[in-house]
């Protein structure tokens, strides 16, 4: 009988190959007859190389959506050491893949140079994203906050103009700033279209691995349409986000879901006068729905949302940057509200530490809701179809003005529930509950499979989660 030693390996990846730490179990082969002076032992150790890791993040930047399927145990004590190869061997990826670079910050106060980026062709043709990206004041050692400014709808050129003098004159220094054109222009002059999706995550995955920024400290704001697309990005790419500033705006409530503003700081502020396409009355919408959603889930909304009496479209824009600075991400929240929606047609495939593997709606008529709370171990998460409806729609434009909400429980539709230190007890046992059904209860196991497939998804340094829970909405009872 030949004994075969499978090795299952739990410390962090080294140049090559894992080889300490690892756990033992024997098996017999069955295909070898057990026969005198044939007793030998095999050892198998399986390999997964900085390789074979590069080359899979070198995938996902091509467009590759399939997952990394190599497994390799790690103890909780080299969860650390572990994020720390994989984001090294993620940046050695990016800085290995062809494309237009996120050039190295310049004086903002006294430097008008630009740089451009070329969008993809099939996302938005002939779109090239001219902008400053430029500093204030001296380098905290924790990186500066990174400030993202929109413009209004205007001449492109003098608005673009126009947003530099601002941000060199708000008072947030120091603080590094991402101010970009719009491309182009009619039909494509929106800040939330696909091309532009590309470019902010193209930005945020850049600016991760440039050390200059602080990954907690990322907020968009905007004047004018500028407003209206900083408040769909904050409602997109919350969990990414530590607050988000529109001015002179007003989206429809159905636009950007208040809902997914929980843990980040959310600041709109519009002239009382301003009429034009109802952004006073959009934006008392907002104000509304923001103070409901703090009420039952305190200290969660944090919002300043004022209606400026007095003013039209044109108010005072310097409070912004100053208020939203006081606040950082928290990457790790104990409460997520996700409201999934589609943006140009694009959905996120994941949001702080959920992961989408296939959508539970089967069309725009629905959207995907997921609400998740941990208490100590024991995660509690509802997962609802939610369907909007317009309560109130302006006759001459057909803006939705007031919307209420139904929820149905999902019936289909997968996703992982990432875990971290920071979020629970690994070394303990879990308890996870999905819509009134426990669907698990146990000890996770980390993996580098989840390091490196969460480092994939969310290509920020703050969320390498080692543990996961798949779920599958069609098998709860």
């Amino acid at each position: 009988m030949r004994k075969i030693i499978y090795l299952t390996l739990i410390a962090s990846v080294s140049a090559g190959m894992v080889l300490a730490g690892c756990k033992e179990t024997t098996q017999e082969d069955p295909e070898i007859p057990d026969g005198g002076g044939n007793d030998s032992t095999e050892v198998i150790v399986p390999e997964i190389t900085d390789e074979m890791i590069t080359d899979y993040f070198g995938g996902t930047l091509e467009g590759s959506d399939s997952l990394f399927n190599g497994t390799l145990a790690i103890g909780t004590d080299a969860i650390d050491e572990n994020r720390e190869r994989i984001w090294n061997l993620w940046v050695q990826a990016n800085n290995q893949y062809s494309e237009d670079p996120l050039p190295a910050p310049d004086d903002l106060l006294n430097s008008h140079q630009a740089s451009h980026w070329t969008l993809p062709q099939e996302l938005e043709p002939n779109a090239i994203m001219p902008f400053y990206y430029g500093f204030k004041g001296s380098a905290p050692t924790e990186g500066y906050p990174l400030f993202v400014y929109l413009h209004g709808s205007g001449s492109k050129y003098a608005e673009w103009s126009t947003g530099l003098a601002l941000c060199q004159e708000f008072d947030d220094s120091p603080s590094l700033y991402f101010i970009p054109q719009i491309p182009n222009i009619g039909d494509y002059y929106r800040w939330w279209q696909k091309a532009k999706q590309f470019a902010w995550e193209k930005l945020l995955r850049l600016a991760f691995i440039s050390g200059d920024i602080n990954p907690d400290r990322i907020y968009f704001f905007g004047i004018s349409e500028g407003g209206y697309g900083s408040q769909r990005l904050a409602s997109f790419y919350a969990d990414y986000l530590a607050g988000a500033g529109p001015m002179a705006g007003g989206e429809p409530l159905r636009n950007a879901p208040p809902e997914n503003c929980a843990n980040i700081a959310f600041s709109l502020r519009t002239g009382g006068e301003d009429t034009g396409f109802y952004r006073n009355t959009l934006s008392i919408a907002a104000k509304n729905y923001f103070n409901e959603l703090e009420a039952a889930h305190p200290g969660y909304y944090v919002h300043n949302v004022e209606i400026i009496p007095g003013y039209g479209h044109s108010i005072d824009y310097y409070p912004t940057t100053p208020w939203l600075k006081e606040y950082e991400r928290n990457p790790y929240p104990t409460y997520v509200a996700w409201e999934n929606f589609e943006m140009d047609g694009i959905y996120r495939d994941g949001f702080y530490n959920i992961a989408v593997i296939e959508r539970s709606n089967d069309d725009y008529s629905t959207r995907t809701f997921y609400e998740m709370t941990i208490d100590g171990n024991d995660i509690t998460m509802n997962v609802n179809e939610t369907t909007t409806t317009a309560t109130e729609t302006d006759p001459l434009y057909g803006i939705e003005l007031e919307i209420e909400k139904s929820y149905t429980p999902s019936q289909k539709g997968r996703f992982l529930v990432y875990l971290c230190p920071e979020l629970v007890n690994l070394d303990e046992e879990i308890s996870l509950t999905v819509n009134g059904t426990e669907v698990f209860r146990g000890i996770v196991e980390p993996d580098i499979r989840h390091l490196v497939n969460s480092c994939a998804t969310f290509f920020d340094p703050q969320r390498l989660y080692p543990a996961a829970i798949e779920v599958d909405l069609g098998e709860l009872e």
